[in-house]
Formats: C-alpha cells, sequence, structure tokens
C-alpha cells in the first residue's frame, strides 16, 4: 500500500495477523513482546513507527486480561514513539458482554417487613386520584424523611439484637476522677463504636456479615472502564465485530467500528446448505433475535424462536424445562444464529430442544467461538451436526478437537476496513447490500 502504514501484532492471533497483512501486501512490524519472569510484560518495538498510522491487532480469546494489557502497552509505545494515529483492532472485544448496569437485581428491601408499610397499590391502567382542596398540601419531599431515618435505624437495631450481635460500649479516655459518672451515664444510655470490627463476638457472629436492610449487592461491570483504558493508554480508533452489547461503542469517545459477520454467515448459508429456502432461522434466545431475524429477512427464510421460561415448572426433563420453541422447524433444516458461544450450553441446549421438535439437521453458525473449558466436547456429544464460526480468535485446536467445526476467514473484511480507513473511505459501503 504505502510506507506510511504499520500492521503492529499481538500474540492472540498470529494466523490473523499474517493473513491481514499478506492481503494489503504490507510486512507485519518486527516487536518483541515477552514475559518477564515475574509476569510482567516487556516490548520493544524494533521498527520506527514516528509520523505512520499504526494498526495494532490483538483479539480478545484466549488469556484475555494479558492480552488486553498487552494491547495497551503496545498502544502506548506508538503513541510515545511518535505514531500519528494509533488504531487499535479486536476482532473480539473483550468485556464486551459486561454493560454498565450499576447492580443486579437481587437486593435486601430497605424495611425489613415491606407488608408493615401500608400503602396504596395501583393497576398499570389506574392512577392516584387527585386531592381535594379540602386536603392540606403536601409539604414535599422532606415529609416524612426525619420518621424514616429513625424508623431504618430502630430496625436495624432490633436486627443487630435479634441477632445475638452485642453492641459494643465506648471505652473511657478520660481521666480516673470522672470515670463512675461516664460508667453511671453509659449504663443508662449505650454508647456504640462505628467500629464494629474490634468486638470479638461481633466478628465471631455469621450475622453480621450479611447484608443489612437498605443494601444493595454490587457487581462491577468493566464496560466503561475499559473503554477508558484504551483511550488514556492512547488508541485513537478502535475496530472490531459484532459486539455483545452494540451500546458498548456508547462507552467510547473515539470513533468505534463495529464490523459485520452476517455477510460471511448469509453467504454461507447460500452455498453450502442444500435447499436452504426450506430451512428454518431460530434464534437460540430473545436477545439475538434481531440479528437471527435480519438474515432470515435478507435470504427470505422461515423464522423460529427459542423462548427461555424463567418460572418454575414440574416437567421432569430439566435440562430443556426452561425453553420453548415458538416456531415450526419438523421436518426442516434448523439453522441456529448466534453472535458468540463460549461454554456452548446455550447452542446445545437449542439444538436438542429442534431436534425433540423434529428438526432433521441442525446447523450453528456463530461469529465468535471461544468454546472454553468442556465446550468442544459438549458439542461433540450433543445433536448439533455442524458448527460454523468464524477465526476471530485462534480455532486451529479447537478444529483439531472437533470434527463437527468449520472456519470462515475474517481477515478480508478487516484488511479491507483498514484500508478503507487508512485513505479516508467509507466502511458502510462494506455492508451496504447485507
Amino acid at each position: 500500500m504505502t510506507r506510511n502504514i504499520v500492521i503492529l501484532g499481538g500474540n492472540s492471533h498470529p494466523q490473523l495477523v499474517e493473513t491481514i497483512c499478506n492481503t494489503l501486501g504490507v510486512a507485519a512490524c518486527d516487536r518483541i513482546l515477552k514475559k518477564f519472569s515475574v509476569g510482567e510484560s516487556r516490548l520493544e518495538i524494533q521498527d520506527s513507527v514516528r509520523g505512520k498510522d499504526v494498526y495494532i491487532i490483538q483479539s480478545g480469546g484466549g488469556k484475555v486480561n494479558d492480552n488486553f494489557i498487552d494491547l495497551c502497552i503496545m498502544i502506548s509505545a506508538c503513541k510515545t514513539g511518535s505514531a500519528k494515529r494509533v488504531t487499535a483492532v479486536l476482532p473480539l472485544f473483550p468485556y464486551s458482554r459486561q454493560p454498565d448496569i450499576p447492580y443486579n437485581k437481587v437486593g435486601a428491601p430497605l424495611t425489613r417487613n415491606p407488608t408493615d408499610v401500608n400503602r396504596t397499590d395501583f393497576s398499570f391502567e389506574s392512577r392516584p386520584a387527585t386531592p381535594s382542596l379540602s386536603q392540606p398540601q403536601s409539604q414535599g419531599l422532606a415529609n416524612g424523611i426525619g420518621n424514616l431515618h429513625k424508623k431504618l435505624g430502630k430496625s436495624s437495631l432490633e436486627d443487630n439484637m435479634s441477632n445475638g450481635i452485642t453492641p459494643p460500649r465506648r471505652q473511657d479516655t478520660g481521666d480516673s476522677s470522672n470515670g463512675s459518672v461516664r460508667e453511671e451515664k453509659g449504663a443508662q444510655t449505650p454508647h456504640f463504636t462505628t467500629h464494629d470490627y474490634e468486638n470479638n463476638s461481633v466478628i465471631t457472629n455469621a450475622a453480621f456479615f450479611q447484608p443489612k436492610p437498605g443494601y444493595k449487592q454490587w457487581v462491577a461491570q468493566a464496560g466503561t472502564l475499559v473503554a477508558d483504558l484504551l483511550t488514556c493508554a492512547g488508541a485513537d480508533h478502535i475496530i472490531t465485530m459484532d459486539l455483545h452489547d452494540p451500546q458498548y461503542q456508547g462507552f467510547f469517545d473515539i470513533p468505534v467500528d463495529n464490523l459485520y459477520g452476517k455477510p460471511l454467515l448469509k453467504r454461507y448459508i447460500q452455498q453450502h446448505i442444500p435447499n436452504f429456502k426450506d430451512a428454518v432461522i431460530v434464534s437460540p434466545d430473545a436477545g439475538g433475535a434481531k440479528r437471527a431475524t435480519a438474515i432470515a429477512d435478507g435470504l427470505n427464510m422461515d423464522f423460529a424462536l427459542i423462548h427461555k421460561e424463567r418460572r418454575p415448572t414440574r416437567i421432569t426433563d430439566r435440562q430443556n424445562a426452561t425453553m420453548m420453541l415458538v416456531g415450526d422447524v419438523a421436518g426442516r433444516v434448523a439453522i441456529i444464529i448466534d453472535d458468540l458461544a463460549d461454554t456452548s450450553n446455550t447452542i446445545t441446549r437449542a439444538a436438542k430442544l429442534v431436534k425433540r421438535e423434529g428438526a432433521t439437521y441442525v446447523y450453528a453458525l456463530l461469529t465468535h467461538g471461544v468454546f472454553s473449558g468442556d465446550a468442544i466436547a459438549r458439542i461433540n456429544a450433543s445433536a448439533i451436526d455442524k458448527v460454523i464460526v468464524t477465526n476471530s480468535v485462534p480455532q486451529e485446536e479447537h478444529k483439531r478437537l472437533c470434527p463437527k467445526l468449520e472456519v470462515l476467514e475474517i481477515g478480508g473484511i478487516f484488511a479491507e476496513s483498514i484500508r478503507r480507513v487508512y485513505h479516508g473511505e467509507s466502511i458502510s459501503v462494506l455492508f451496504q447490500y447485507d
């Protein structure tokens, strides 16, 4: 292409780096990226990047945290070396399944017994009655706040006493002449210290460590943090593919190009599945319905959805007890579409369900095949007949262990995207007719 472009590859996916470089006709930048004995990363870029457009290719599979730190170090090194622009190319974006949700839905209520609170329940169709002129005017948000605080404090103290927690007394630090007076006051009005961990009777009580009323069990979500780390390291642009949560792009204040694996999957269906018009596109959950329907509409195929039922059931077959199929797959080929398979629980359970509903053959088409743990063994023993994934993460070992696995090459898409970004051309044109 030109001498002002630099392709710098990490250790996560050397085969993809080689494919992209061969497609672009550019040699990969020489660098040394290894680990010290303590486990810290060491990077040395052996080619000049001053004033050049650098594209760093590092996928999110394998050792995710190590690969991500290596990526940040490479970005920072290029910016320190006076690179004109640094673009991070992540075929599989790490932590993309963790959007910024501040806490989970499971938490303690604000009071001990919500049934004790007298309140009026309204339906979705009703609304509270408008107060008449004879009713006193509301005092605003401050109305009753003091009483609420007193009740919450009293509730917390009663809980501690019922659990056998003895509140520690404040130790006397004054002189001995006033000791008797202070002890007498302490007997009448017990004092409390905020350092409950200094009381052995409290520490040995397991109830001390349980969530107290008014506490929410917070769950860390790394969406904004990962975006900030890449930006602070010096990244000017991000290129990735099929983000699990598209809203992830909003965490960045730099451009993010989210490529689509849909054209590859559609082309495979058209060219490798006989009589694909008679097959059924199946979404394994409601979250992937939009992705699956886009392919079904583009190929004019029927669509089915697997609904996960969360309510209790008495069905003895517990593995599929929480799943139900909405659609007809009897006597037809089922094509399960999903963006990512990690443990492969979702697709294997979906395959078992559609086979039980009469499907003759089951394909699973995925953009990212992570296949952690015993996922490959689970696929080999499942009702899936063939699994098709892209090489957004290395698949050589997976392909050796799984005869059902077939891999699609994405190096060409990323190479063309890099070329278009370098020349300032539109990337959306690549997917205009797909």
